[in-house]
Parts: structure tokens; C-alpha cells; sequence
């Protein structure tokens, strides 16, 4: 009896010990451990992630490696969702082939090479509803262990944020299965872990302050950094550091480095994709990257310098796996947290068993030994640069943004009145109108205008006195800085392009190129500046010169050229040189009630219907409670913010009257935020 008793103890002992191991096993089962593992085991449940990216146009090798880093993506779980911000038509056709798990937003901030701006795209990655967001350049490629990564982070009971450094690749000999869901080789053997392992091993890993890099976070409430995004532009290197940064000293989410349990690599190209956004022009690629690189070297020194002082990358928490066990170790405190997600999880220190610890922690020491290069100091990435330099000559600016027609749009402004400029470049943008030039009238505007992306060049002799609150109408800084505008005119008609100048407080309700193209190619079309409601609009010195179309041909040249004569001997604005020119003095050139003709070059003078471009004061458009239901009754075009006094006064008539367009504190398109809310 008592030998039956203690072999039926036997067997209910080894019973309850093989269920033990059993369920041990289990739960440390890795996405590593065996090449047998379902790759949809992680498919069909988990979070809601949503990838956010900006690709290049779909051409070329570009294309090709985009296409695949992008499958790569989706074959991960049915829970994800990308989204490209792009302007560019091949990525419309590209999405057709995945429905509603891919979508491309055009509707948020681009520089004027076609490089969308980086707060821009994280304003827009906030307003989408998902569990996890994720930021990846658009040819890297994801293995199913960044889904398990994610999957395990979702459960962290704080709000997070994920980065890791990707690999460089140079050579990947697998495809993905038409399904996207799997890897296979050229013989359509499915391919094994240890094979994409020897491929990473094989490759150069880059840092989180240089190469390719990925941020994931989960949608709580608390946000990745105080204040607003700087305008970086997206994959030039340093909004990433940046937001690393920013995080671990405002220590609002915790965050760390899963570079080593992320398998994520882009292939080797010998064009980075990063410079070919835009469109295709005689500007060099040196001089794009000049251009955007230049720009983006200083907002670092503007708005970092102060938060990279003394943060290194080795303060980060690293995901380390030992032993089928993932682990958060922060070299720096010389602790290590193991990420258990059956319970909510806790920032405090997790004793092991004391063999436990000794082998976790001798893991850790190897892997960290092994891995070191992925330290680097922040602060190298936002070292002072030098003044921006002047990168494109006009003719180079023409040929980029000059439109099939070579026509393009000027506007003229200096510092006091930047933000006005803003606004009326993100009316543009909302209307499709890109073919935008800005002449700089100080350095200061200049550098203003090549951080936010704009085409912008400087005029060397524009005034250098130039009153930030006193040069409205009628001032000495208002007659020199307007007899500027006739001669930067004259020098692009003279580079063979048609030039609509346009001043920065002119709003444009439409597209008024389509009408102004039907006027005869001897004819320069202007708006009136006559305020009474009914007779003639061409009387004397109603000629407004912030608002014409001029076309590059013989004709204008030569009348413009008179004009800028006259105005270099006058002591008043360029405006009255415009009337007496083209029209004579008191009128002397009419033709009916809405022409002149110069008698010297023939030139017809046209008075463009105030009904369709209104000047400030008819109609008292201005004054209405609804300024915009006003211009949409009689058909408005544009609406010049002119017959006021004072930049303050000029700036409060155009907010209050919601046609304003520039949010100075997002630095943001306001049209482009909006679009950005509903579509959530």
C-alpha cells in the first residue's frame, strides 16, 4: 500500500512539474526561438497601429525599394494602416492596390522642392485615430519582430515612446510572397530566421544621431515634448535626435531603444531617397541638399541648442533579449527592468533570484559590449552653422518654379512682414498654386523665408532701412521699398518669364491666372485703385502696382523699362510712375473708361473689373460681417487689404475677418490643420 502510495505521488508530482515547464516554456516563447513560429500568430488581434511616412515618387529603384519596405509593413498584421504624405501622383496609383490600409494625404505642409515639413506630419500622426503610432523612413523594411515588439510595449502601463536605428543592407536575397506575409527564397523556401539574422549581421548598423531610425509610441495623453515641433523637414537628420531629446528631458513618456530586438534595414542606394522629392528642374541635387540641409542645420541651432546640452544617447532604456527574456537595461543607472506584461507594468527596480541575475546580467554586459556604436552624443547634431549663404540664383528659382506657361508669381516683402507673407503662401498652397517666387528684402526675411521652405532669393539693392511698424503708404520706407518691386519685374520679364506680382496682403478667393492668360499678349493687366462705385476706374494715378500681370515680350520690356526710369528720378512710389508712364500724365493715354495705351511701345494698359479683383475701399467689402460671403456674391478673385493705414491695422482687419491662413504658433497652414481635424 505504502509503495502505491508513493507512486501515485510520483506521478501527481511529475504531472504538476511537467505542467510547470510546460507552461514556462510557453511563456518565453520568442519570435526568435524557433523558425516554426505562425507568422500570423500575430495577425488577427493586438493594437491598431498606423505608419506614417513621405516617400519619393514611385520611379525607378526609389520606387521599387519603397514598394517593397511598404509590403513589407502591411503583410505584418491586418492592424496596420499606412498613411504617405506625399504631392506626388505615382503614390496615388501605388495605393490603388491596397484600398483603405494605405492612403496619401497631400493636405499638409511641403517645402517648395516637395519636401514635406516634419511638425507638419507629427501634427497630422496625433489627429489620427489609432493605439500606436508609428514614423519610419518609406524603404525601410520591417521583420515580424517589430510587431512583436510593439504588441509587448502596447501593454506597458505608461506612455512610451519606441526608437531604433536601422540596418544598411547591401545585399538582400529574398522576396515577399504575393500576399506580403511572407519571406521567401528564389526557390520559394520559405526563409528562415537565421538566415535574416546572418544578413543583419553581415550589415552596418547605424546610431539614433546618424543613418535611418524608426519611432513608435502609444496614443496616451501626455505628449512627446513641451511646446511645438519645429519646422524640420522631414529625412534630413535632424528632427530625430531632436525629438529623442526633447523627450528624455521633459520625462513625460518613458523612453527607450529597441535597436537591438527591432530587425528593421534599407538596401543600399547609390541615391539616397531623401533627396528626390520635388519636381524635376535644372537644379542641381547639390544645390537641393545646400538648400534644405542648410535650412534644416539652423533650426537645430535655433531650437535645440539649449535642449541637446549633455544628453547622450546612453541615457536611454535598451530592450535587450537574454534567454528568451526581454529586458529594459539603462547602462547609465546600471539597472535592468524586465518587461512583464501579464500585469500592469511598474518604473521600479525587479529583483531576480540571484543565478537569475547573474546570467541576465552577464548577457546584458556582452550584448552592451558588442553594441556600443550605437551610443553617440546628441550635442554633435546641432552644432552652430555658419549664415545661410545664397545657394540659387533667380534664373535656377525660375526654372524650378515657373509653371508650363513660364509664368510666375512674385511677391515682394521684408521682416514686419513675414507673417502676412505666410499667409499668403498657404492661401497659394491650398489653391494648387505653386509656381511662387519671394523676393527678400533683408537678410533677415531671407533666412526666415529658407527655414519654412519657401523659393526665396535676396535683391542686393533693396533699402537696408527698413521700418518694421512705419513703412505702410504714404512713408519714405514705403516709396523705397515699392520702386523695388517694377525693377525685380523687369529682370525676370527680361529672363524670359511672365510675371504676376502680386503684394503679400492681396487674398486670392480663386485662381486668377486662367482669366489674366485670355488679355492679348501686348496687354498688361492692373487693378484699379478707384474707390468710387460708379464712371470711369482708369482716372489718374488709379493704376495699383500691387497687383498686374505682366508677359516677357518686347513690348513690356520696353514700357517697364520706362517705368523704372521714372521711378529711380521720382520722390514718391513707384505707383504714380506706373500711371504716368502708361497712361500720361492726367490721364492723357486713356482709352475709354478701363484702358490707357503707351503711345511708344503700343502697350494696352488693362484695368482688370473691380467686381472680380476689388481694391480695399469698394464696396466697403472690408466692413462686412461676412467678408467672405460679401466677395462670393459678386465673384471675387482676390481682395487687396490696401486703403488702410498701418501694418497693426492692416494685420487686425485681415484676422478678424478670417481670411488669415498662417498659425505663427504651430507654424502650420492653418487650412492644412483643418483639413487635418475633419479627416480624423
Amino acid at each position: 500500500m505504502k509503495v502505491l502510495q508513493v507512486g501515485v505521488l510520483s506521478i501527481w508530482l511529475s504531472g504538476l512539474l511537467f505542467i510547470a515547464l510546460n507552461f514556462y516554456a510557453t511563456r518565453n516563447l520568442t519570435i526568435f526561438n524557433s523558425d516554426r513560429i505562425n507568422h500570423n500568430h500575430f495577425n488577427h488581434s493586438g493594437p491598431k497601429i498606423a505608419i506614417f511616412t513621405a516617400p519619393a515618387p514611385f520611379i525607378g529603384s526609389i520606387g521599387s525599394s519603397q514598394s517593397l519596405a511598404m509590403r513589407s509593413w502591411l503583410g505584418l498584421s491586418p492592424q496596420i494602416t499606412v498613411l504617405l504624405f506625399t504631392q506626388h501622383p505615382s503614390a496615388v496609383a501605388f495605393a490603388r492596390d491596397f484600398g483603405s490600409r494605405l492612403m496619401v494625404e497631400p493636405n499638409i505642409d511641403f517645402t517648395f522642392l516637395g519636401t514635406p515639413f516634419f511638425h507638419s506630419m507629427m501634427a497630422r500622426a496625433w489627429a489620427f485615430t489609432s493605439d500606436i503610432y508609428v514614423l519610419i523612413d518609406p524603404d525601410t523594411i520591417l521583420l515580424p519582430d517589430f510587431i512583436f515588439m510593439l504588441n509587448r510595449a502596447y501593454k506597458i502601463n505608461r506612455d512610451w515612446l519606441l526608437v531604433a536605428s536601422s540596418h544598411n543592407v547591401s545585399r538582400f536575397p529574398f522576396y515577399l510572397s504575393d500576399d506580403g506575409k511572407q519571406w521567401l527564397t528564389k526557390d520559394g523556401r520559405r526563409v528562415r530566421t537565421h538566415e535574416f539574422q546572418e544578413i543583419l549581421d553581415q550589415s552596418q548598423q547605424g546610431n539614433l544621431c546618424e543613418g535611418k531610425m524608426l519611432m513608435a509610441w502609444n496614443s496616451g495623453e501626455l505628449p512627446l515634448n513641451n511646446g511645438v515641433f519645429p519646422p524640420f523637414l522631414f529625412g534630413k537628420g535632424t528632427h530625430n535626435p531632436w525629438v529623442i531629446s526633447e523627450a528624455l528631458l521633459c520625462e513625460l513618456r518613458f523612453v527607450f531603444d529597441a535597436s537591438l530586438t527591432v530587425s528593421s534595414f534599407s538596401l543600399n542606394d547609390p541615391v539616397h531617397w531623401s533627396n528626390q522629392f520635388g519636381r524635376v528642374s535644372h537644379v542641381t541635387d547639390a544645390e537641393k541638399r545646400n538648400w534644405e540641409y542648410v535650412g534644416n542645420s539652423h533650426l537645430g541651432a535655433l531650437y535645440g541648442s539649449s535642449s541637446f546640452h549633455e544628453i547622450n544617447s546612453s541615457c536611454l532604456a535598451k530592450v535587450m533579449n537574454c534567454y528568451g527574456k526581454y529586458n529594459f537595461v539603462n547602462m547609465a543607472k546600471n539597472t535592468v527592468f524586465p518587461v512583464i506584461h501579464e500585469r500592469p507594468f511598474t518604473w521600479k527596480e525587479k529583483f531576480f533570484h540571484s543565478s537569475s541575475l547573474k546570467k541576465t546580467m552577464a548577457c546584458v554586459d556582452d550584448t552592451e559590449a558588442s553594441n556600443r556604436r550605437l551610443d553617440c552624443s546628441l550635442t554633435d547634431q546641432l552644432k552652430t552653422s555658419a549664415p545661410l549663404d545664397y545657394p540659387f540664383p533667380l534664373e535656377s528659382l525660375l526654372s524650378v518654379v515657373a509653371d508650363k506657361n513660364r509664368t510666375v508669381v512674385l511677391a515682394v516683402a521684408g521682416y514686419s512682414y513675414k507673417d502676412m507673407l505666410m499667409s499668403w503662401v498657404c492661401r497659394l498652397r491650398l489653391l494648387r498654386v505653386t509656381n511662387f517666387v519671394v523676393c527678400a528684402l533683408d537678410h533677415e526675411t531671407y533666412q526666415f523665408s529658407i527655414l519654412q521652405g519657401l523659393p526665396v532669393f535676396n535683391d542686393p539693392s533693396a533699402p537696408s532701412n527698413i521700418s518694421f511698424n512705419d513703412c505702410h503708404f504714404g512713408t519714405k520706407c514705403f516709396q523705397r521699398v515699392t520702386k523695388v518691386k517694377s525693377r525685380i519685374v523687369l529682370q525676370i520679364l527680361k529672363l524670359g518669364y511672365n510675371v504676376l506680382l502680386s503684394d503679400v496682403d492681396v487674398y486670392w478667393f480663386r485662381n486668377p491666372l486662367p482669366l489674366l492668360y485670355s488679355f492679348g499678349l501686348s496687354v498688361l493687366a492692373a487693378q484699379s485703385d478707384e474707390h468710387n462705385r460708379t464712371g470711369p476706374i482708369n482716372l489718374p494715378r488709379r493704376l495699383n502696382s500691387g497687383f498686374y500681370f505682366a508677359r516677357s515680350n518686347n513690348l513690356t520690356i520696353a514700357a517697364m523699362e520706362k517705368v523704372v526710369k521714372h521711378a529711380a528720378t521720382s520722390g514718391l512710389s513707384e505707383q504714380p510712375s506706373f500711371y504716368d508712364t502708361l497712361c500720361g500724365e492726367g490721364g492723357s493715354n486713356r482709352v475709354g473708361d478701363n484702358k490707357c495705351v503707351e503711345p511708344e511701345t503700343n502697350l494696352t494698359v488693362h484695368f482688370l473689373d473691380r467686381k472680380l479683383f476689388p481694391n480695399g475701399a469698394y464696396l466697403d467689402l472690408w466692413l462686412k460681417k461676412n467678408v467672405k460671403g460679401a466677395c462670393a456674391k459678386i465673384g471675387c478673385l482676390v481682395l487687396h487689404n490696401n486703403w488702410i493705414s498701418g501694418r497693426l491695422k492692416k494685420l487686425e482687419r485681415q484676422v478678424l475677418s478670417g481670411l488669415w491662413e498662417y498659425d505663427i504658433t504651430t507654424r502650420m497652414c492653418i487650412q492644412s490643420w483643418h483639413k487635418t481635424k475633419l479627416m480624423s
